[in-house]
């Protein structure tokens, strides 16, 4: 971050950026402190260094051991702390701090379910950010990817996330906002083609933080979110400071309900499975098979017994046009899920027969009444392990009547 005394900065106007911490205390009209030390060292002449979200753009002109002096690009007013970017800069800051250190051991110790790690750039940044977690009940890691560097490594951290989330925010000061879209789009496709959750945010319904209606352009942005296929999309400060937060969730909610009619899933079902690597692992086969299943004989739901999460996830990889209802008895599991498009938990008690599945299958089939999805005559495709080595996970997909 930057600090600096109150003011606005002209444009046209000289300025100097300093690293040196003497500063610190000393800032004006003509002098920034960034604490970032090696900032002179990843930057170039004729680079770009955006703060406050890019309020204030400063085009370097100069380089020095501790300092940059640069051109102010426009008028703005700058306060102290404010966040700075640097545009195709790469950045040599660890993945996390030992204040994050300190902040995942706290998530671990209040068993949280999931982490959002911000700025991956590598996929040893999210390595790190695992080994701080430390052992014990898995804490998925949403890796938000919000510069060059982190998409040109994506496949890489796709490969060792749990999940991704496109964070505009950032991504569009990082890298230039017409390109935004393309690293959305590609974002998302690959993670729908490895069936991990992906999350699109920032800006969705951002007038909405002052305004009760949203503008079309916003509305079009939800739609297209999720006919790319985003399993989630997330309001920020529409909620966190807007004055109509209400609103704002009930208008995104009927976009997605609104958007979600206009895709073929049938066709996302082809696709998805078009693009897997053969020879397919047997589980990966038993969720395309009971999806195709779903198809075939319109299901209005598919039951499955996940107590890890993983059966229901391949499912939702595949795009089954009905619910997934999904029974466990882990809490954590059952938070973790609802990342997942069209996943339902179930929530129940730890069986005392762990083979005891037509109990389990009963109790999603009562949520499914309770919810107004299932209905007496309904045919529901159930997917489960047939006992024998419930290690492999579900290998047994069969259809029954909802009674």
């Amino acid at each position: 971050y930057q600090r600096r005394v109150h003011g606005i900065y002209q444009a046209g106007q000289k300025l100097k950026v300093s690293t040196d911490k003497a500063n610190y205390a000393h800032c004006d009209q003509d002098l920034l402190f960034v604490d970032y030390a090696n900032l002179p060292k990843v930057v170039f002449v004729g680079g770009k260094i955006f703060i406050d979200d890019g309020l204030l753009q400063i085009e370097i002109t100069e380089i020095g051991s501790d300092f940059v002096w640069g051109v102010c690009l426009n008028t703005a007013p700058i306060s102290d702390h404010k966040g700075v970017n640097l545009p195709d800069a790469k950045v040599d800051l660890p993945a996390i701090s030992e204040k994050d250190k300190s902040d995942l051991r706290f998530a671990r110790e209040q068993r949280l379910d999931m982490v959002f790690a911000s700025f991956i750039r590598k996929p040893s940044d999210v390595e790190d950010v695992r080994e701080a977690l430390g052992p014990g009940e898995k804490i998925m890691i949403i890796s938000k990817i919000e510069n060059q560097e982190g998409c040109d490594n994506f496949l890489e951290i796709l490969e060792v996330s749990d999940g991704i989330m496109v964070a505009r925010g950032d991504l569009g000061i990082e890298i230039p906002a017409e390109r935004v879209f393309i690293a959305q789009k590609m974002m998302i496709a690959n993670c729908n083609k490895v069936g991990k959750p992906v999350i699109c945010a920032t800006q969705m319904l951002e007038s909405m933080t002052k305004n009760p209606r949203a503008t079309r352009a916003e509305v079009s942005d939800v739609a297209n979110a999720i006919i790319d296929g985003a399993d989630c999309v997330m309001l920020s400060g529409e909620t966190a400071k807007g004055s109509y937060p209400l609103n704002a969730v009930e208008t995104m909610s009927r976009c997605c309900r609104q958007a979600q009619f206009t895709v073929s899933l049938r066709q996302k079902f082809e696709q998805i499975r078009s693009l897997q690597a053969h020879p397919l692992h047997p589980r990966e086969t038993v969720a395309q098979s009971a999806v195709n299943t779903a198809f075939e004989i319109s299901a209005a739901a598919i039951l499955t017994l996940s107590n890890t999460g993983t059966t229901a996830r391949l499912l939702s990889k595949y795009r089954p046009h009905c619910p997934i209802f999904a029974v466990t008895s882990k809490p954590g599991t059952a938070r973790q899920m609802l990342l997942s498009r069209a996943v339902f938990p179930v929530l129940v008690d730890e069986p005392v027969d762990r083979k005891d599945y037509d109990g389990r299958i009963q109790a999603a089939m009562r949520f499914g009444k309770a919810t107004g999805d299932l209905i007496p005559g309904d045919q529901v495709v159930v997917i489960h392990s047939d006992g024998r080595r419930p290690e492999l996970g579900a290998n047994l997909v069969r259809v029954i009547f909802v009674s």
